[in-house]
């Protein structure tokens, strides 16, 4: 697919490797280019699991499309963050053909996804082929889902001394960080039933009472597992980028062009990327003037000093929105069926076998592992909640955090996750620039 035009001028690109290190000749371009060019506001997006470059900037060019017009008198630059995550190919998003199962009503792993999993997952092209051998046959002997589960633990693991398992966690206990979520280290045949029934649940919502519906199989969930571990990799890869990649690099513009204004926008697990970010600056760095959270994909209390089921318990990024000398903004959907009910649900902790099914944010499970993008900050004192509308109205507060319902835009449609990627609106455009005092 080719690579689609910039809607916006300057545009800057970086590209970071799974361990943070960015390409030397984008970033010194960078640097070199927003004092050349007078930029006094540079918006900085990340996106979430786009598998290459062409989705990537795909999205920022009909995000970013509407800023000129909406500030036309402001100097501002963009830059558009790339790194290794990807996207499964029949996952729903805006303006993409989702490409369709190979047998109806039978997930399995396309050529484009299977492709996908091999450059972000290298050296594994011989386990996503057995992976992909598993799902399309979906053998009846017992142990052939415990062979999957194997394999998936395979694919998405790391160096038992790299620097990505550092960056897993959500949330810390007692100075010990979280474990490994359940999906990786439980019984697999039930944690598939667990994915199937919830699948279930959100693709029969809609279906009218009395009408025939097949009940869902093991099998059905293996290929979801196979997603979420592929999400849970990304998502901690995407903290590895934001803390040792680009919150490095912020500091270095920071160094060479001090008046520059740094306005971070991130998408799912670029929300995450982001945010670890702040973790990255270098101390007394204050250039980043606000940071804008789009259906964030990882927990809720990711910024609380202490967590109300558990007063031992903190965020991972406790206190981090201090380091902004602005406000972080939540904008987040009840529409957003992925972050609703099956990152819960994909976000249990080790050991917690239990069968949770009608999950919601309401649910006890949903309450403790909810996620950012669909119900936004909690636990934090004094973030500030506001309606879409209402928030287009007003003036943002200048610090703290701030949660803003935009189920009025972020609402279209496709199971399971037609709305988690649904953000290029002119509404939240304008919310990035509210937030960051943008004239």
């Amino acid at each position: 697919m080719a690579v689609p035009e910039m809607s916006v001028t300057p545009y800057w690109e970086l590209t970071f490797d799974a361990d943070g290190d960015v390409d030397t000749g984008q970033r010194d371009r960078l640097l070199a280019g927003v004092g050349e060019r007078g930029v006094a506001d540079l918006v900085v997006f990340a996106h979430g699991w786009n598998s290459d470059r062409s989705g990537a900037t795909g999205l920022y060019s009909r995000f970013f499309e509407p800023f000129p017009a909406l500030a036309p008198n402001a100097r501002l630059g963009y830059v558009g963050v790339l790194w290794p995550s990807m996207r499964f190919s029949d996952e729903p998003i805006p303006d993409f053909k989702p490409v369709p199962a190979l047998v109806p009503g039978r997930p399995a792993l396309d050529k484009n996804t299977r492709h996908a999993l091999s450059e972000v997952f290298p050296g594994r092209a011989v386990v996503v082929e057995q992976l992909a051998r598993l799902l399309e046959q979906r053998p009846d002997e017992g142990g052939s889902l415990e062979e999957f589960g194997r394999l998936v633990r395979l694919l998405v693991e790391v160096e038992p001394e790299g620097a990505q398992n550092a960056f897993t966690a959500d949330t810390v206990a007692a100075g010990v960080p979280e474990g490994t979520p359940g999906m990786l280290c439980g019984d697999t045949a039930t944690v598939c039933a667990d994915f199937a029934a919830a699948l279930a649940e959100v693709g029969t919502s809609g279906v009218p009472t009395g009408a025939a519906v097949t009940p869902p199989q093991a099998w059905d969930g293996a290929h979801e597992l196979l997603r979420q571990a592929t999400y849970f990799a990304m998502k901690r890869r995407a903290g590895t980028v934001g803390e040792r990649g680009l919150g490095r690099l912020l500091g270095q513009l920071a160094r060479t062009s001090p008046d520059v204004r740094v306005h971070l926008v991130g998408h799912s697990f670029g929300a995450r990327l982001v945010s670890f970010a702040l973790r990255g600056l270098p101390e007394g760095v204050r250039s980043v003037k606000s940071v804008t959270l789009l259906q964030a994909a990882f927990s809720h209390y990711a910024f609380a000093a202490r967590l109300p089921h558990d007063d031992r318990a903190s965020g991972v990024l406790n206190g981090q929105q201090k380091r902004i000398d602005g406000p972080l903004v939540c904008c987040h959907s009840t529409h957003d069926s992925a972050l609703g009910t099956i990152y819960p649900l994909a976000s249990r902790m080790a050991g917690d076998a239990r069968t949770v099914l009608g999950l919601s944010v309401n649910s006890l499970l949903g309450r403790k592992w909810g996620a950012l993008g669909y119900g936004g900050v909690q636990a934090v004192k004094g973030t500030r909640s506001f309606k879409l509308a209402d928030a287009l109205k007003v003036r943002l507060p200048a610090t703290g955090c701030v949660n803003i319902d935009a189920s009025a835009v972020v609402r279209r449609g496709g199971a399971p996750s037609g709305a988690h990627s649904d953000i290029c609106h002119r509404e939240l455009a304008r919310v990035v620039l509210a937030a960051g005092r943008i004239a």
